[in-house]
């Protein structure tokens, strides 16, 4: 059974993301610490997967945030403006000169090579968009008004704030009132939730949350986390994760939240931070679809290649409304994600096709 998905005729976007974006500052080859020159990139966990969806898919996609209105604010929305996605629905706050009220988010990340991982950085406390709350987004203008086949939300901005997490519930549910499928990447982050409760305030948070979400994404440890979902007793290890732990818990979560149509998570194994063992997995109609392996795959830089999974994912179900043609673009372009620096996609559809494909590395000329 395919998902009833809206066509693309009746609406002005393919998909529209909430979240946080931040200025990534990357050192490079180099470390935070003794860096002594970044390269600025923009990034989030939300926005990133709108920022592919369009740039290497072609669709239309917007995304709904909030900056501060200063030189930073307006850097990143450069960036978000190369990307091509829409910015017609980002607000922005007044600054108040030294960022006591209001700020921009900034994201320092390492991108960690051989035995060393990856560091991130965050400084993100009192950003305009952990400001955000109920009320302050016209949701019946964008999903009434405009109209979106699908829209993408995640556990990242909902740990900000209350209001964060309030303002989520409220864009799902009006998401759904206009027919728009809805996306949540669990996307666990401890630091993110050490602070508001850990454990117990993340499940408190995205079991609500949870009720709205059509198409759930996260790995077992988000599901464990975030849901609080856990099950013992299978020794089967594939690529770093239990997969047969994982299909029992997606049997048990789909049974408590039956608006589930369907789930999806990458499987990695980290041999180091430049070579994972990379994979997916989905479950739709009761049905479980795996993508073919990436063995040994070579990275670059990891960050985003969840975000770039999502995004193929996304893509694979618009375009062909296959549960087995989605987790087969999501884990293609995140596999190529990987490949480049930043949080975003630098691939082309031609290349996904070429790698969903079976297509190789030899030289294009």
């Amino acid at each position: 059974m395919s998902l009833n998905i809206r066509p693309a005729s009746e609406v002005a976007y393919d998909c529209i993301s909430l979240g946080e974006i931040m200025l990534r500052l990357d050192p490079g080859e180099g470390r935070v610490h003794t860096a002594r020159q970044f390269t600025a990139w923009e990034g989030g966990g939300e926005y990133n997967v709108t920022r592919g969806l369009r740039r290497c898919f072609g669709l239309r996609t917007a995304t709904v945030t909030a900056f501060a209105d200063n030189p930073v604010g307006r850097l990143i929305e450069d960036f978000i403006l190369q990307g091509g996605v829409d910015t017609r629905f980002i607000q922005w706050r007044a600054y108040d000169g030294i960022g006591r009220e209001v700020r921009n988010g900034l994201n320092f990340t390492e991108r960690g090579y051989g035995i060393r991982g990856a560091v991130g950085c965050p400084d993100r406390a009192n950003s305009a968009a952990s400001q955000m709350k109920p009320g302050d987004i016209d949701w019946e203008e964008i999903f009434g008004k405009y109209g979106a086949r699908w829209f993408h939300t995640g556990g990242i901005f909902a740990a900000l704030s209350e209001t964060t997490a309030e303002l989520t519930i409220e864009a799902c549910k009006a998401a759904q009132k206009y027919g728009t499928i809805v996306s949540y990447d669990l996307n666990y982050r401890p630091s993110l939730w050490k602070a508001i409760g850990g454990h117990a305030k993340a499940q408190e948070v995205n079991r609500e949350i949870a009720k709205y979400v059509d198409v759930m994404i996260g790995n077992e440890e988000d599901f464990t986390a975030c849901l609080g979902f856990h099950v013992e007793g299978v020794d089967e290890n594939v690529r770093g994760i239990d997969v047969g732990n994982f299909k029992k818990m997606i049997a048990t979560a789909v049974k408590e939240f039956p608006n589930f149509k369907a789930t999806a998570t990458t499987l990695r194994e980290v041999h180091t931070a430049t070579v994972n063992d990379w994979a997916a997995i989905a479950w739709h109609d009761g049905a479980f679809f795996e993508s073919k392996p990436y063995e040994r795959l070579e990275i670059l830089d990891r960050v985003g290649g969840g975000d770039s999974f999502a995004s193929g994912l996304v893509y694979g179900f618009l375009a062909f409304n296959d549960a087995q043609q989605a987790v087969e673009y999501g884990a293609a372009h995140g596999a190529l994600a990987m490949t480049t620096p930043g949080d975003t996609s630098m691939a082309t559809l031609a290349e996904v096709k070429k790698t969903v494909g079976g297509g190789g590395a030899r030289v294009v000329r």
